[in-house]
């Protein structure tokens, strides 16, 4: 009896591929496999054929449906979803024994550090023992003699600005008081209607002399600007949006709860600075892009990257002699009345400041390394790594921009202040304030062109024994 056999015109056309196949393409061992698989298991009988992923071998994808136990393994087409293969198992108990024991250190290195008292507040560190609001009646130029406060040695100015002001707080609200100004460049432009921030300095609070202009209140612009922003993260982002708005939330309130009380009573600004930072990473990846090996691969070269970082802004902090002792650092070692490392709280600074784009390129290699792994599972660790990492580069060129005209934008006051001294641009380099943002520059932008390696390897070794479903 003869054993069945398929359509002779669909075999005579799976032969002539295959013949032709082999006369074209070197790899024809995989054709005669392919369509073996379709003779075995021919469309509408014992599986649904999927999509073609690779046009030139011309291999057909099948989701089992009932294919006999090991078929899928002998032909290397199978594509079951039953336990994870050992490898996959191995490389995540990697992965949980190199990340969870970081994760144990920072919570237990956040408890020891953790501020036991709150720092000492109410220091008049520039914007008034008692802010009143108020808003702006009328604004003329005046002479200087005339009534009110005044700041700055109004009286000896040529020229002033006369303002009526109307408190709409304090203890007393309601009443109007005018306001004198140096009409001079730096003075700020009042128009009618303004609302301001008065600071009271004491005495009768019905009397010009009590109040000294502060400061423009900004609460409702910058309200309406956050809604803005969180409304355009939520429309492109949907639930990932909202995920990273949560994120962003949780940043925040490290560093507002932890960050600042710990520095302010006294712990090591490094020590504090890669615990906060540490924290941030863990929370921030995995509650953005949740658990998996795709993350985890993003928060061990994250975690590489910043710990080269700190390496080399403190090598480099202490061959430049960096002291970290600009205006900012003096008022507040002033304020504080005890000293404070100021060359750790510039390190600190580093490694907070490189953080937001370190998880930026991360996240991007690893979800690059992922998406081309499922597009071909067929692909290995090496031609992974080399495939993302050209996409690396095209990241990197930008993201080291960003962080070079980041800090430029930040110190831009400095930079033209110094610009105008007539010195050379050697000279002006190496000032305490330039260098201090130079030496932060290119650290952290080291710390970003090492991580697209470091990330792009590590992605392409998990990945590769990763159990991920093919793209449809």
């Amino acid at each position: 009896m003869t054993s069945p056999t398929p359509n002779s015109a669909s075999w005579a056309d799976s032969s002539h591929s295959v013949r032709l196949s082999h006369r074209i393409d070197p790899l024809y061992r995989t054709h005669v496999r392919s369509a073996r698989n379709v003779w075995r298991y021919p469309p509408g009988r014992d599986s649904q054929p999927m999509s073609a992923l690779d046009d030139r071998v011309g291999r057909h994808r099948y989701r089992d449906t009932g294919p006999p136990a090991g078929a899928g393994a002998r032909n290397g087409h199978g594509h079951g979803h039953g336990p994870a293969p050992p490898s996959s198992r191995r490389v995540k108990l990697l992965l949980v024994a190199v990340l969870v024991p970081v994760a144990l250190a920072t919570l237990v290195g956040l408890w020891l550090t953790w501020p036991g008292s709150p720092p000492r507040g109410g220091v008049d560190v520039g914007f008034g023992q008692r802010p009143v609001q108020g808003e702006v009646l009328a604004a003329a130029s005046a002479p200087c003699t005339s009534g009110g406060a005044g700041v700055g040695g109004a009286a000896q100015a040529k020229k002033c600005i006369s303002l009526g002001v109307r408190l709409t707080d304090g203890d007393s609200p309601g009443a109007t008081i005018q306001q004198v100004l140096p009409d001079e460049p730096s003075t700020p432009r009042f128009t009618v209607g303004d609302h301001i921030v008065l600071a009271y300095t004491g005495g009768n609070p019905s009397e010009a002399g009590s109040y000294q202009i502060q400061d423009f209140q900004r609460g409702t612009s910058m309200l309406w600007l956050a809604v803005l922003f969180a409304a355009a993260v939520l429309v492109l982002g949907r639930w990932r949006g909202l995920a990273s708005l949560a994120a962003l939330g949780f940043s925040f309130l490290v560093l507002v709860v932890y960050l600042f009380p710990a520095i302010l009573t006294g712990e090591s600004p490094v020590t504090v600075g890669v615990l906060a930072a540490g924290v941030i990473m863990f929370g921030v990846l995995y509650l953005t892009h949740g658990v998996c090996a795709q993350t985890s691969s993003a928060v061990l070269g994250t975690m590489v990257s910043l710990a080269l970082i700190g390496a080399l802004g403190s090598a480099f902090a202490a061959a430049t002699r960096l002291t970290g002792l600009d205006d900012d650092t003096a008022k507040l070692i002033g304020v504080l009345g005890h000293g404070i490392d100021a060359r750790g709280l510039l390190l600190a600074g580093m490694v907070i400041g490189a953080l937001g784009v370190l998880d930026d390129v991360t996240v991007t290699q690893t979800s690059s390394v992922w998406e081309l792994r499922r597009a071909n599972p067929e692909l290995g660790a090496r031609a992974l790594y080399t495939a993302a990492l050209r996409i690396g580069r095209d990241h990197i060129s930008s993201a080291v921009n960003t962080l070079v005209l980041a800090y430029t934008g930040a110190a831009l006051p400095v930079l033209l202040v110094f610009s105008l001294s007539g010195q050379s641009f050697g000279t002006l380099v190496t000032v305490q304030d330039v260098a201090q943002e130079v030496v932060r520059t290119l650290v952290g932008s080291i710390g970003l062109v090492a991580a697209v390696p470091i990330t792009t390897a590590i992605a392409a070794l998990v990945a590769r024994h990763d159990e991920i479903e093919p793209a449809a």
